[in-house]
């Protein structure tokens, strides 16, 4: 299938900028697959939609301040950056790009949020694909280092990637427990702790994964046919209870609804083999003829056009009601992306 057919015009004013002052005020499109129907609702609504056997799965990695700001030491050139992993030895393994022809050994030195020099880098070799080796010239371990340096790594949509203070909390999830991500799994952005206690006293339970998103959720498909695209890896994990209670839902003859398109990669994936304990990289690529084995509905953000994620929720909505819900959130002038509105597909 071409990736054409994953394109679609949006109106710039649609994608939002900043979250709603209550996220679960957000509004939330139910997409029915047997019925063939598109209903509009709120996320506060959710006790009243789902069943009292449903579980929902969310994703509780924890965004890290991973964006990097500063100049070249030699040359006072600007300097930009993002944190992607640490090995044993200290260095990190960053995307960056500046201007000028960047040398080994040279420095860079890192403001903080408040524009202050804060921790010098040294260049330690250059990778594949604009990523570099570095190691900061400070003690610390690279998440305590992260939190006097780092920025929220928004992605460019919002505001150019500029944050402001509250996005520390708004980019975050209430579940976040697990350092790891450098994009937040934006669909668990809409729940708080009142409403998931609300859907819990229906009933409604919720349980976790992990999955740290990488840069590669951003990346839009670049071949034609959608079959060949090459997909990002990422690291997951999840739990004997997590497995447990998955089991123990669909023996019940409930429903396993999964919280982003994160959650999804982790489940289907360790469905592959079995409904057990698991941790590991996946690079799960769901698109068209795809058999699902353990989601029976996803909550999920609206996606940018061309990228494996839309073609996730295409895939397991149909594609000829996911775009004709997608055509009806522009004409309802839903919000989009990550800090936007949601869509449920039973």
């Amino acid at each position: 299938m071409s990736i054409e057919n994953y394109d679609y015009p949006l109106p710039k004013e649609l994608v939002a900028q900043n979250p709603l002052p209550q996220r679960t005020d957000a509004r939330l499109m139910v997409v029915r697959r047997q019925q063939q129907t598109i209903e509009h609702f709120h996320v506060r609504d959710l006790p009243e939609i789902l069943d009292d056997r449903d579980l929902l799965i969310v994703n509780d990695t924890k965004v890290i301040p991973a964006k990097l700001v500063g100049y070249r030491k030699a040359t006072g050139g600007r300097w930009q950056g993002l944190f992607l992993e640490s090995d044993d030895q200290g260095h990190w393994k960053v995307l960056a790009k500046t201007r000028g022809n960047v040398q080994i050994g040279e420095v860079i030195v890192l403001k903080d949020r408040h524009g202050a020099d804060r921790l010098e880098l040294l260049i330690v070799a250059k990778l594949d694909g604009g990523h570099w080796a570095v190691k900061p010239l400070a003690d610390g371990d690279a998440e305590q280092l992260l939190q006097k340096i780092g920025r929220v790594p928004l992605p460019h949509y919002i505001r150019d990637g500029n944050m402001v203070d509250t996005d520390v909390q708004n980019y975050q999830t209430v579940f976040a427990r697990h350092p790891g991500a450098v994009a937040a799994p934006t669909a668990g952005l809409h729940l708080t702790d009142a409403l998931i206690d609300r859907m819990k006293r229906r009933g409604i339970q919720t349980a976790s994964v992990t999955l740290h998103v990488g840069i590669g959720t951003f990346r839009p498909i670049k071949v034609d046919n959608v079959a060949e695209h090459e997909m990002h890896s990422e690291i997951g994990e999840l739990s004997n209870e997590t497995a447990y209670r998955i089991l123990e839902t669909k023996a019940q003859g409930g429903r396993v609804i999964a919280v982003g398109t994160t959650s999804v990669r982790v489940l289907e994936t360790v469905a592959r083999q079995q409904i057990a304990k698991w941790k590991g990289a996946t690079e799960l690529y769901i698109r068209p003829g795809f058999e699902f084995k353990v989601i029976d509905g996803l909550m999920t953000n609206f996606h940018l056009p061309r990228t494996s994620l839309l073609v996730l929720v295409r895939t397991f909505g149909t594609n000829a009601l996911i775009k004709q819900a997608y055509a009806e959130a522009i004409e309802q002038e839903y919000r989009f992306y990550s800090y936007g509105d949601a869509m449920l597909i039973l």
